[in-house]
């Protein structure tokens, strides 16, 4: 009886996890279909212009690193359904095996009874008895021969209930197996296509490498002056409060630095879109030699008008308008800052103090881009914020 609760108690939490895995699966499916909707919309309104050049080669190749992510997934599911269907098989023609081994008994059983079909022979094996109790086994034979056929037949009925039952789930698994196979091989093609496109913008970039460089050291400039800014704003933040201790925080200060700090790795994010540009140092994708601008945060694609919200309670500490960036929101919690950029409008002022989720502002359309630039800072040094968000 314990060994059966174990056993019970094993496949329920194979079946629960089992659960949790495919729904998992199907939010990860969800979240890298929506990403791949939000940068189509963006490369097919940036598809005539040629200054959106190196940024279209950023969405598409964040846009095919999706793609192989869904494809791969796709390859996944094949495999488990192949699984499935492997297991099920067996299961079938074992089923099958135990028909025929009960329909052979069964046949043995009707022949038997055949044999003796004759009412008067029955009654002369009996009366051929040697004594009472062998009468009476000979009599529980007759009696145990037809409850036996019996049994069979009901046996043989179940079990081939079972088997069209199982053959029916194997229908249905091999179809659904089939659809997922031609949606892979689907987003396959797609796949395809979007390396062409991509190959095609580093040709293009490639003939016009004095132009592009140009627009880099524009953007180099803009980045640098937005780093400059952050750090001024935050070390005038880090020391611009007159009601602090004498360790240089207010309590308010050091209870939400120490909120903020134990909720690295599961804030929310602060718009729902694919990060195509990463945190840190990187080279141009065409340009191997070339370093691009530092990234002390990340740029999240988005959809025309997305909502900004906040990733953390804190207080404003300022609204600043910069080039390449047009408004910028800097929200203090303690002795860690975060930093909202590239919003067309804002939501709050300076001063407001705010909640995780409240909004912020909506997103703006930036040299034909609709990005969110987001940083994390702790003190004077930014953070990774793909190691502080969920």
């Amino acid at each position: 009886m314990r060994w059966f609760l174990v056993i019970l108690m094993s496949l329920s939490l194979a079946l629960s996890v089992q659960g949790q895995n495919v729904k998992a699966q199907e939010e990860k499916r969800a979240r890298l279909e929506r990403e791949i909707e939000i940068l189509d919309r963006q490369l097919s309104e940036n598809a005539s212009k040629s200054s959106s050049m190196l940024s279209n080669l950023t969405l598409i190749r964040k846009k095919v690193s999706n793609r192989k992510a869904l494809v791969s997934e796709s390859e996944r599911q094949v495999r488990q359904y192949s699984d499935q269907i492997y297991l099920k098989q067996r299961s079938s023609n074992r089923k099958q095996a135990r028909i025929d081994t009960l329909s052979q008994h069964y046949s043995k059983l009707v022949l038997s009874a055949y044999k003796n079909r004759d009412a008067r022979l029955w009654y002369m094996y009996m009366l051929a008895s040697d004594n009472l109790g062998q009468a009476f086994r000979r009599m529980a034979y007759f009696k145990n021969l037809s409850s036996q056929m019996n049994q069979e037949a009901r046996r043989i009925k179940e079990a081939k209930l079972e088997l069209e039952k199982e053959k029916e789930e194997l229908q249905v698994l091999k179809k659904e197996a089939e659809s997922v196979k031609a949606v892979r091989t689907a987003e396959l093609k797609k796949l395809q296509g979007e390396e062409k496109q991509s190959d095609k913008i580093v040709r293009q970039l490639q003939s016009n490498r004095k132009k592009y460089q140009s627009q880099l050291a524009a953007k180099k400039r803009q980045v640098d002056a937005l780093n400059r800014e952050i750090e001024r704003l935050v070390s005038s933040a880090m020391g611009g409060s007159s009601s602090k201790t004498s360790s240089g925080k207010t309590e308010y200060d050091r209870k939400l630095a120490a909120e903020f700090s134990r909720n690295k790795g599961n804030l929310p994010w602060p718009a729902d879109g694919p990060v195509v540009d990463k945190f840190g140092q990187k080279y141009h994708p065409v340009y191997k030699n070339l370093k691009l601008p530092p990234n002390n945060g990340v740029d999240i694609a988005l959809a025309k008008g997305s909502k900004v919200r906040a990733v953390f309670d804190g207080v404003v500490k300022q609204i600043v308008v910069m080039p390449g960036y047009n408004k910028c929101i800097l929200v203090q919690h303690g002795n860690y800052f975060t930093f909202y950029c590239k919003l067309g409008s804002t939501s709050v002022k300076a001063g407001d103090k705010i909640k995780t989720g409240d909004l912020l502002g909506t997103v703006d359309v930036i040299n034909d881009q609709i990005l969110l630039h987001f940083q994390v800072w702790q003190g004077n040094k930014p953070q990774n914020p793909e190691h502080w968000l969920r």
